[in-house]
């Protein structure tokens, strides 16, 4: 206890100071004696000591740009001698913290100073909080040491409990600079030294950490890029010896682009493009990003068939032959197809084949409903003309580079759908079916349809430019066969640039050849059934097609035979029917259930739609072909309706404007056609057209609703078999509409004799089967009267009817 109470007195010693260096309690460093400063504080410490039992004993002060530190460090000298670079030298061990007071004097040339003793002794035993501390440390200082493989160190470190020295441990880590140490130095307490140790540690342990993971980054990259570089100088090595085997024999040289573009059978302009691209890959590197660009623009160029053409079969009744075989109907695309052969086949005699640069190809717009076999056509077209087929759909684009192709800044650049056409049919003349021309839409990425302006314009497409290639592709040979339902969602000017050819649908007949020689057959073999197994008769096909379908193609008259054979079979494989089996009219029901479009005619006169006045009959045209379309009017009552129009049905402006006219016309016109013309001035009238939900517009409704009208006030019935179509002026002429052709066939398919039409669509009968034709008794009428005369039935006994009443 006398030597801890001791230690404690005011002390004179010394000073050695540590320029740029700091001696922790506890730390063993041996110090150069060379230096004048540290050899005289030894030696006044041995001097001194020769008068006091003991080892020397000076003061360890740091001094940082000339200005010595509060607190130094007592510091005894252990040993003297020569340290192994063979220099003078002592060993000094730090024994514990010392404040610094006034000079003094002392034997030798060292400075003397008087100290105190620091006390930094730890309560026993340690605080929970000081223990985690404890704790914290020895495994922050056990992970630092074992990344670099002190384990010896780690057993050290582990051993030591007293708090004061496991912060003053710190002093040996490499890490810490003198600012850092002096800071641990000048801290007194031991607990708070020890979380300062424990905060620089664990610094550096995360600094340590970010430092390894971004030299191991950049390692891994660099080995990356090394073993790609080896691996290339490899390949490359490789196909050297390759080729230096193979010699003349190897004719496809991958890599050799130049070889393969002065081989390949090149237009002029395309060679010279293509070379140009080949000395710029010459020059760039290959980890160039450009030198990828040019390789695949290269074997784009290269996998085009420039010089490629197929032979045109001039057999013309052949060509006809294969189209009537494929086709049943469709006679104005057959008749086109069999005129373009001829006129090939004259040219190429007469050695007209290329003119002005351009070739004979043609650009035909396929019109019509969905269903009568327009995409199916092209195949066949290019299977009469021998020639390579490809489709494009263009159903849902709206990006102008699908067109025209993407231009090469763009990484994953491609060329348009047209050149990919073309490559893909391996030859400069194949048939082009563009699907769906009508359904291109447009958007901020440019309008597709106007970029198939010089595609489909034959004056301009034998110099057509795709943005990818930039060199002139020749399309003037190309049959080019677009698609559409609708007319009007085609743009004028793209419509300008091609033949167009009408397909309005089949008549029932048509219908029945079709699905005896060439739906059924193909339905027998999905189904699994032999033709001479089940059996259709043409009187279950007819019903098939007239009351269970109602349409212009074929595509839900397929469907049906389908179901038709897939119930045939299931029944055959429950061992409910026996095979071979005859397919009936009568069997239909059963297999099939009942009908689905009954004709307004075959209807109990009591149920039908004109079984009151006010209703007609009325024609139409919509995106899937011709249709029946009912108008129903009635009267307001006087007392709670107002006067005036109501219209109902979802209908476009033209069609509510037809309305209007159909309106005045009664109300100026009552008079002279006998009917009660004071019902319209004091009730309002409404008119209403079925399917609500359906959107409706056009002026050929006109005579429809003005006969509604008139048979409403007069009270006589409109005739159920009288369908009627045209456009009415408000002096009661009827005038001309479009689609009589879709029209007819529709009344037709309804069950509708006879057909009402403006007087100048006369002349579009031509385009109308006979055998429609001679099933419809078809009026061409100028005025309004004569469509009342035909449409209204006669009054019973010569007395009005009460007229309906809205409700």
């Amino acid at each position: 206890m006398a030597a801890e109470s001791a230690a404690f007195t005011p002390l004179t010693l010394p000073v050695l100071p540590l320029d740029d260096e700091v001696v922790l309690p506890g730390m063993v460093v041996p110090l150069d004696l060379s230096d004048a400063e540290v050899r005289a504080a030894v030696e006044a410490a041995q001097a001194a000591a020769r008068s006091e039992p003991g080892k020397p004993r000076v003061l360890l002060v740091p001094r940082i740009d000339g200005t010595h530190a509060a607190t130094g460090v007592l510091g005894t000298v252990e040993q003297v001698g020569r340290l192994a670079d063979g220099d003078p030298g002592a060993l000094i061990r730090g024994r514990g913290r010392v404040r610094i007071g006034a000079g003094t004097t002392g034997p030798g040339a060292a400075l003397w100073v008087e100290g105190t003793r620091v006390d930094e002794t730890v309560p026993e035993p340690l605080p929970g909080q000081v223990a985690e501390l404890v704790k914290e440390y020895k495994a922050l200082a056990t992970a630092w040491l074992r990344k670099r493989g002190a384990w010896q160190v780690v057993d050290r470190v582990q051993a030591i409990d007293d708090v004061s020295a496991l912060a003053d441990n710190s002093g040996y880590s490499p890490f810490l600079t003198t600012e850092q140490k002096v800071e641990l130095l000048e801290t007194t307490d031991p607990v708070a030294r020890l979380k300062l140790a424990t905060q620089q540690l664990r610094d550096h342990l995360a600094e340590q950490d970010v430092a390894e993971t971004i030299a191991k980054d950049v390692q891994e990259g660099v080995d990356k890029q090394q073993r790609e570089f080896l691996l290339r100088r490899q390949l490359e090595a490789v196909r050297k010896e390759l080729r230096e085997i193979n010699g003349e024999q190897d004719g496809e040289e991958s890599d050799d682009y130049r070889a393969r573009v002065e081989a390949a059978d090149l237009p002029e302009k395309v060679r010279e493009a293509a070379l140009k691209e080949v000395d710029k890959l010459e020059r760039s590197s290959d980890q160039s990003p450009e030198g990828s660009w040019i390789r695949t623009w290269l074997d784009t160029v290269l996998e085009m068939p420039w010089s490629e053409r197929t032979e045109d079969a001039y057999d013309i009744q052949g060509a006809q032959a294969v189209l009537d075989a494929e086709h049943a109907g469709l006679e104005d695309v057959k008749e086109r197809i069999t005129e373009y052969l001829a006129v090939r086949k004259r040219r190429g005699d007469r050695g007209l084949g290329v003119v002005g640069g351009r070739r004979g190809g043609a650009v035909l717009a396929l019109v019509g409903p969905p269903g009568v076999g327009k995409t199916s056509l092209g195949e066949s077209v290019a299977h009469a003309m021998g020639r390579k087929f490809v489709r494009v759909a263009l159903g849902g684009v709206r990006d102008e580079a699908e067109i025209r192709g993407h231009r090469r800044t763009y990484v994953g650049a491609l060329p348009g759908r047209i050149v990919r056409a073309i490559k893909e049919a391996g030859s400069m003349n194949p048939v082009v079916l563009l699907d769906e021309i009508d359904k291109v839409g447009s958007d901020f990425r440019g309008d597709p349809a106007a970029a198939l302006l010089e595609v489909l314009d034959p004056a301009q497409n034998h110099t057509f430019r795709d943005h990818y290639l930039e060199v002139e592709l020749d399309l003037s040979d190309v049959v080019f066969l677009a698609t559409a339902n609708v007319l009007e969602a085609i743009p004028e000017a793209l419509l300008d640039r091609m033949e167009l050819v009408r397909l309005d649908g089949y008549t029932e007949d048509e219908k029945v050849v079709i699905a005896r020689d060439h739906l059924l057959p193909r339905q027998l073999e999905r189904a699994g059934l032999d033709a001479d197994e089940v059996t259709v008769d043409e009187g279950a096909l007819r019903k098939l097609a007239g009351e269970y379908t109602r349409e212009a193609g074929v595509r839900t008259l397929e469907r049906s035979i389908a179901r038709l054979l897939r119930k045939v079979a299931a029944q055959h494989e429950l061992g409910e029917r026996e095979l071979p089996f005859t397919v009936t009219e009568g069997d239909l029901r059963a297999l099939i259930g009942r009908p689905h479009h009954v004709p307004e005619s075959a209807q109990d006169p009591a149920e039908r739609r004109t079984a009151v006045p006010g209703v007609a009959t009325g024609l139409a045209v919509t995106g899937a072909g011709g249709d029946v379309l009912y108008v129903e009017a009635s009267l307001a009552d006087p007392e709670t309706g107002a006067a005036g129009l109501t219209l109902t049905g979802q209908l476009g402006d033209v069609m509510k404007e037809s309305a209007q006219i159909a309106l005045s016309f009664l109300r100026s016109h009552g008079a002279e056609l006998e009917l009660p013309v004071g019902d319209l001035k004091d009730r309002g009238a409404h008119i209403h057209f079925p399917a609500g939900a359906v959107p409706k517009d056009g002026p050929s409704a006109g005579v429809t609703m003005t006969t509604a009208l008139a048979s409403l006030l007069s009270g006589r019935l409109v005739r159920t078999d009288v369908a009627m179509t045209g456009e009415v002026s408000l002096t009661g002429r009827v005038l001309p509409i479009g689609g009589v052709k879709q029209k007819l066939l529709a009344a037709h398919r309804a069950g509708v004799t006879t057909v009402i039409i403006p007087k100048r669509n006369e002349p579009d009968l031509d385009d109308v089967p006979a055998e429609v034709l001679d099933k419809l008794d078809v009026h061409a009428v100028t005025d309004v009267r004569q469509v009342l005369e035909l449409a209204l039935a006669p009054a019973t006994n010569g007395a009005r009817p009460e007229v309906p009443v809205a409700a």
